[in-house]
C-alpha cells in the first residue's frame, strides 16, 4: 500500500473566531430542522458532524450574531444543495439541474418569489435567506450578489456536462472555473452587508485588490482541494485540483498533491505581497480597506482550522497524513 505525505500547509496570518459561533450553531441546527432540509438519515449524520456555523464564524470573526446567523445559513444551503445534488446524481444530469438552478435564480430576481413552487425545503430555505440579505442590503449590492449567484450556477452546470460527456477538464480550464465552483465570490460579495465594511467602486475595482481576491479565492478553493481529493476520489468526481493535475500530466498521485500544494503556497505568497502594495491614502477610508483584507485572511485561515479542526465532513485521513 503506497503511503501518501500530505504537504505542510501553514498561513502567515492569525487564526481568528468570531465570539458568537454557539449561538450560531444553534440557530442554524434549528433553521436547518425548521425548513426540512435534511430528508435523510445519511444527511442527518452528515450534518450533525459539520458545524457548518463554525466555518461562518471563523471567515467572518468580527460579524454581529443576526448578521452571522445569515451567513452561516447561506453558506450551510450551499453544502446540503451540493451534497443532495451529489445523492441524487442530479449532478449529473445537467437538463435537470438547469431547471433547479433556474428557478433559484428566478428567487433572487422576483420582488415576490413565494408562490407553490418555492414551498420546497431547498427553494423556501433560499428565500429565508435572500430576504434577509435584502433587508440589510442595497440594489447595487443585491445586483452584484446575484450575478456571483448566476456565476456560481452556471459553473455547476457546466460541472455536470462534463460528468455527463465523461469529460475530466484540463488544468486550465479547471483553474478558470474554480473560483466559481466554489461560491466564495458570493461570500466576498457578503463582506459589504456581513461585516459592515463599505469600500467604494473605485477600490472594489483596484487590479491589486482584485487579484488578492482571486489568490484568496484560490487558496481557499484549492486547500479544499487537497483536503478532499481521497472524498471526491471515492465518489468519482474529478473536479479536483489534484486529480485534474495527475490526469492531464499522467503523474503519480503524490507528485499531482505535491504540484496544487506548490501553486497553492505561491498564491499565498502573492497574497502575501500585494497585501505590502495596497494603496493607503492616510484616509479613515484606509480603516475599511485594512478591515476588508482582514476578512480575506480569515477565510484563508478559517478555511484551514475548519477543516482540520472542527468538520468531520472531510474524514481523519487529512488529519492524520498532515501529522505524518
Amino acid at each position: 500500500m503506497t503511503t501518501i505525505q500530505f504537504p505542510r500547509i501553514q498561513y502567515p496570518f492569525p487564526s481568528r473566531l468570531n465570539p458568537h459561533v454557539q449561538a450560531a450553531q444553534q440557530h442554524v441546527e434549528d433553521w436547518v430542522y425548521l425548513h426540512g432540509l435534511l430528508s435523510t438519515e445519511k444527511a442527518r449524520m452528515r450534518f450533525a458532524k459539520a458545524r457548518f456555523a463554525w466555518l461562518a464564524a471563523r471567515a467572518f470573526p468580527d460579524a454581529a450574531l443576526h448578521e452571522l446567523c445569515i451567513i452561516a445559513d447561506f453558506n450551510t444551503w450551499l453544502f446540503i444543495l451540493d451534497d443532495q445534488c451529489d445523492e441524487a446524481e442530479a449532478g449529473k444530469k445537467s437538463d435537470f439541474l438547469r431547471n433547479v438552478m433556474a428557478g433559484f435564480m428566478n428567487i433572487l430576481r422576483s420582488p415576490e418569489p413565494r408562490t407553490p413552487a418555492t414551498n420546497a425545503p431547498l427553494p423556501a430555505a433560499l428565500i429565508s435567506i435572500w430576504e434577509r440579505m435584502q433587508a440589510i442590503s442595497s440594489p447595487a449590492w443585491q445586483q452584484r450578489f446575484i450575478r456571483s449567484m448566476e456565476d456560481y450556477f452556471n459553473s455547476c452546470l457546466w460541472e455536470a456536462q462534463n460528468r455527463e460527456n465523461h469529460v475530466v477538464p484540463s488544468v486550465t480550464d479547471y483553474v478558470r472555473m474554480r473560483p466559481y465552483t466554489g461560491a466564495l465570490l458570493a461570500d466576498v460579495e457578503a463582506i459589504d452587508i456581513i461585516e459592515k465594511i463599505y469600500l467604494s467602486d473605485e477600490l472594489l475595482h483596484n487590479a491589486l485588490l482584485k487579484r488578492m481576491i482571486q489568490a484568496c479565492n484560490n487558496i481557499v478553493c484549492w486547500s479544499n482541494d487537497l483536503f478532499s481529493f481521497n472524498k471526491e476520489s471515492k465518489a468519482g468526481d474529478v473536479h479536483n485540483l489534484v486529480m485534474v493535475l495527475q490526469h492531464e500530466r499522467q503523474c503519480s498521485l503524490q507528485e499531482a498533491i505535491d504540484e496544487a500544494a506548490r501553486m497553492h503556497n505561491e498564491e499565498v505568497a502573492i497574497f502575501v505581497v500585494l497585501e505590502k502594495l495596497l494603496p493607503l491614502t492616510g484616509s479613515e477610508k484606509d480603516y475599511e480597506l485594512l478591515r476588508y483584507v482582514s476578512v480575506l485572511r480569515s477565510w484563508i485561515t478559517g478555511n484551514f482550522d475548519w477543516s482540520m479542526h472542527d468538520t468531520g465532513r472531510y474524514g481523519a485521513m487529512v488529519k492524520e497524513k498532515v501529522n505524518s
